[in-house]
């Protein structure tokens, strides 16, 4: 989970150093991510024992919404910055949260509520940099919302796929980028493709690494981890991420973008970490008392 959660942390300078529009980025992210995650699928067998027209229906919709979520978080990196953009889009957890309570009348807590109102705020104070600081440009407010949008779709794919409990989640992601290809394939820069080995490199490590092992390595790790630890380490993505745009891009954050992006970061891991260490160790309390 860690080596996932940290590679996820790089994709934003491969992004933004292929040099691509961003609906090619996503179109061979998907390509490739298909010929690894297929390749998965057919040595675990899974085409054969678990691919069925309700699980391709329910997972074609994630797909669209993932792949949406793919354009816009990588429309936001140029306007926003790979750091902003990271982490405005890590409120994914909050938006499920909201999908949840709204669709499938789950229950909010007010530990969950609190922690929302503490991302809000953090959400508040990066989006006030922008209307503040002239040097940001029109873009930066633009960015945020990008940002926001890609999580909205996240938080729906992830609802879908939660109707799709005991479906390997490698065959899911495998219809997800399958769909995606051919979703972009008509917005795909056929006429002017990249030239350069370099560039083909970088969207080869997008769609397989980036996309492939990653899936692989972070379903791997959800199976062998409790939930608390799986939240835990989710933080390391966010963080790498602005560390890479600090180094490769020398973009250094505002003051008021330091203390939201933290805030932001605190109450998602408030949310996932310690909320879930909360309720395991109520659990065992409550298995010792009886």
């Amino acid at each position: 989970m860690s080596v996932a959660m940290a590679v996820s942390g790089t994709i934003g300078w491969f992004v933004v150093t292929s040099g691509r529009p961003v609906l090619d980025v996503v179109f061979w992210r998907c390509v490739f991510g298909v010929v690894a995650l297929l390749a998965t699928c057919i040595y675990m067998g899974l085409l054969r024992r678990h691919l069925t027209r309700r699980v391709l229906a329910l997972s074609s919709l994630g797909g669209v919404a993932i792949v949406l979520n793919w354009v816009l978080l990588f429309g936001a990196y140029s306007r926003a910055s790979i750091a902003i953009a990271t982490t405005v889009y890590n409120t994914q957890p909050f938006m499920l949260v909201c999908l949840g309570a709204f669709f499938l009348g789950e229950r909010v807590t007010l530990a969950k509520l609190v922690w929302l109102g503490v991302a809000f705020g953090g959400l508040v104070l990066i989006v006030q940099v922008g209307a503040t600081t002239a040097s940001l440009g029109a873009g930066y407010t633009i960015g945020i919302l990008m940002a926001l949008g890609a999580a909205a779709l996240w938080a729906i794919a992830a609802l879908v796929t939660k109707q799709l409990a005991g479906t390997p989640p490698h065959l899911i992601a495998l219809i997800h980028v399958s769909v995606g290809a051919v979703m972009l394939a008509p917005f795909a820069s056929w006429a002017h493709p990249p030239v350069q080995a370099a560039t083909w490199s970088i969207l080869v490590i997008i769609g397989v690494v980036h996309t492939g092992v990653v899936y692989i390595l972070m379903y791997d790790a959800i199976h062998r981890l409790p939930t608390y630890i799986q939240g835990s380490l989710s933080f390391i993505y966010p963080v790498v991420a602005i560390a890479v745009d600090v180094a490769a891009f020398g973009r250094r954050l505002e003051t008021m973008q330091v203390v939201g992006a933290v805030a932001i970061l605190v109450a998602v891991m408030g949310m996932n970490g310690f909320g879930a260490l909360r309720s395991r160790r109520l659990q065992a309390h409550s298995a010792s008392t009886t």
